[in-house]
């Protein structure tokens, strides 16, 4: 019969991908584009930071850009006839390229005060008003992409050497009776020291919509399968000091043999090695016999 260990472990559901959303500078907030629940692109304009002050620099630094260039023209004119030394033109030309590389920091600066969507997806709630000051200690909302979710699960050492990337695993939530099926598609480089387990990540094949960012879920897994399976009554089963034994019936002897048990359920034992099939496997007397001691196969009539 096929056989196989079976585990029903705790995972969680998370989002694809998912962060919290905060400013990377300090200022009043002027702009609030934060619809609670709803889906928004990667780059939505979420919130804005004033920057009235930036703005006032980089129209300055325009107009010294535009009287700088002047000047290097000027200059240029002027080196052509050797009316001034390449050093003074160089200064000039180096003067333009200086408020150049100023103009670029301002307009990072002031890109900064605008806060995007990382990505696509779906906004929490929001946690602060129009108006407010902020820091980048603020969280604005959360944005989670939902649209694809993730199973994360833990996996204990003894059956990280029958798992494989690429293989399937079921799993049940609390109230809903389906079972949705997950994809593995990446495991922890190394065990967890405090509990010994592997943190195994897989990808939700058939979410039904019903499925959230941090639902516990019930992993089951099947590992070590096997289709040809010799199963015995575990009462059949006798422990040893150094091993177990079962006794099988050879032509009205009882003969002893060592075997080597692998999985097991509620009523039955696997034997690995020491039993073939076909043999039969006494179940019941056992401790009345003795090695060699002759037995006989009574047929009941019902």
């Amino acid at each position: 019969m096929q056989v196989s260990d079976k585990a029903e472990l705790p995972g969680s559901i998370i989002a694809n991908e998912e962060t919290e959303i905060h400013p990377e500078i300090s200022g009043r907030l002027v702009y609030l584009n934060i619809n609670e629940g709803k889906n928004v692109g990667k780059g939505t304009l979420l919130a804005k930071i004033f920057d009235g002050d930036l703005q006032a620099q980089l129209k300055k630094l325009q107009v010294q850009l535009a009287v700088a260039e002047q000047t290097v023209s000027r200059m240029g004119e002027l080196r052509k006839i050797d009316g001034v030394s390449q050093q003074e033109y160089d200064l000039s030309a180096l003067q333009v390229n200086t408020i150049r590389a100023d103009m670029e920091i301002v307009r990072t600066n002031i890109s900064r005060t605008e806060i995007r969507a990382p990505f696509g997806g779906t906004l929490g709630l929001k946690n602060i008003s129009a108006g407010a000051y902020i820091s980048p200690a603020t969280t604005l909302t959360t944005i989670r992409q939902n649209s694809q979710l993730k199973l994360d699960f833990t996996l204990p050492e003894k059956f990280t050497t029958s798992f494989t990337i690429g293989q399937s695993v079921d799993f049940t939530i609390e109230g809903n009776p389906k079972t949705y099926t997950a994809k593995v598609i990446a495991a922890e480089s190394g065990l967890q020291e405090n509990t010994r387990s592997l943190n195994i990540r897989a990808l939700v094949t058939n979410n039904d919509g019903k499925l959230l960012p941090g639902i516990f879920a019930k992993v089951a897994t099947n590992f070590n399968t096997d289709p040809n399976g010799l199963m015995v009554p575990s009462q059949a089963i006798l422990p040893q000091a150094r091993g177990k034994k079962v006794i099988i019936y050879r032509g009205g002897i009882a003969s002893f043999v060592d075997v080597v048990t692998g999985l097991r359920d509620s009523a039955l034992v696997q034997i690995i090695s020491g039993v073939h099939e076909g043999d039969t496997i006494v179940t019941t007397g056992l401790m009345s016999l003795k090695p060699d001691a002759k037995i006989s196969i009574t047929k009941i009539n019902k």
